[in-house]
């Protein structure tokens, strides 16, 4: 059968393309939904990254995200060095990469269910720094966060007024581009680093560290290496969450954001970029729309009410532990892996398949005419012993 897909180049410009049409369409829910979930997806597969290639678990991703979006509300903003936002922006990232790299040496020495534990640590500790540090964090009420400016253009409402092809831009708009453009950065380095050389000596360590270590690869080298990068693209999700919130609060980088980044690489698929976006979508927008549908669902609440019945929040997490359940039982590959084999499933029964190159041993139905087909040789008499 013929491979009639595009080629990459050509797929990755229709994907660019068709990611630019939703600001022209979409109202300012939406979009912020779309917003919220390019976040998590940029997030989501530094931690596949970390997990799925590399093989180590971490619960601190929330701490990580909270690095970013405090680094880079405090950097830019007042108090602070109010420095210029693009600059603090990469600074907050490299901030989060330093937190990693300090906390590397334990990650390069523990494994498993005792790296998950050691991290564990780190949410709880980042937890009170957050509330204990209000001249940095603006303590349990947090922090409004100075929009984004880039030259004397500002990615928020009204700075300066911007209509393109007869729709207005205001902050959800504005801020739609450079999301997309991160998550295409995202995606590029992701999958280069999954298939590059420091990429397979990953999975190998994932695999065996054994055999890893007997093939040359410095186990404790990789795995530190492997947390700092993880913990980088969790800074860059936190400034973007961050601009998108316009306010960080505590006890939103909480273990249960670290625990909701976790089911939405275990739903994707461990070690795939593609799947770790599909699972942060999934994950992020579903409590979004069950609030906002929640007077037309049956069972679910409005927020706020006081009925005993199930809210949004709690409604999400219930369908989507449900899923995970679904998931590891029937494709623990995750969502990815399901799609991989549906396409392959697909194609060997497409329309186009080639018939078989071996043709039936008896084609006209009777076995004459496979014997008039394919003679058969005459057997040699046996000779006889004087």
């Amino acid at each position: 059968m013929s491979d009639r897909r595009l080629p990459g180049p050509a797929r990755t410009l229709l994907a660019a393309l068709v990611l630019c049409v939703p600001p022209f369409y979409l109202d300012a829910f939406w979009l912020r939904v779309g917003l919220f979930s390019v976040a998590a997806a940029i997030g989501a597969v530094g931690l596949s990254l970390l997990s799925g290639t590399a093989g180590q678990l971490s619960l601190a991703h929330a701490f990580f995200l909270a690095v970013g979006a405090y680094g880079y509300t405090w950097l830019a903003g007042e108090p602070g060095p109010g420095l210029p936002t693009a600059v603090a922006a990469v600074l907050a990232v490299l901030l989060a990469g330093t937190a990693g790299g300090l906390f590397s040496p334990v990650a390069g020495r523990v494994r498993g269910v005792y790296l998950g534990v050691a991290t564990l640590a780190l949410v709880f500790l980042g937890h009170h720094v957050l509330l204990s540090a209000d001249s940095v964090t603006g303590g349990f009420n947090g922090r409004s966060v100075p929009p984004l400016r880039l030259g004397g253009f500002g990615f928020t409402a009204g700075e300066p007024e911007l209509t393109v092809l007869g729709v207005p831009f205001g902050a959800e708009e504005r801020l739609w581009f450079p999301a997309v453009a991160l998550l295409g950065l995202t995606w590029f380095t992701a999958r280069g680093l999954a298939r590059s050389r420091p990429g397979r000596a990953l999975a190998a360590l994932r695999d065996s560290e054994i055999a890893a270590s007997v093939m040359g690869v410095d186990v404790t080298r990789h795995r530190a290496a492997a947390f700092v990068v993880s913990s980088m693209y969790a800074g860059t999700a936190g400034v973007l969450l961050a601009l998108v919130f316009r306010r960080v609060v505590p006890d939103y980088f909480s273990l249960a954001l670290s625990v909701d980044y976790l089911a939405m690489i275990v739903l994707g698929g461990l070690g795939s970029v593609a799947g770790a976006t599909a699972g942060a979508v999934f994950v992020t927008a579903l409590p979004l729309l069950l609030t906002r549908y929640a007077d037309r669902l049956p069972l679910v609440a409005a927020p706020g009410s006081a009925d005993g019945t199930v809210g949004p929040t709690e409604a999400a997490r219930y369908l989507y532990g449900a899923a995970i359940v679904v998931v590891l039982l029937h494709a623990p590959d995750g969502l990815h892996g399901l799609t991989r084999r549906l396409r392959a499933r697909v194609r060997r029964t497409g329309p186009h398949t080639r018939p078989s190159p071996h043709p039936s041993p008896h084609p006209s139905g009777h076995p004459s005419a496979a014997a008039s087909a394919h003679p058969v040789a005459p057997v040699r008499p046996e000779e006889q012993t004087p």
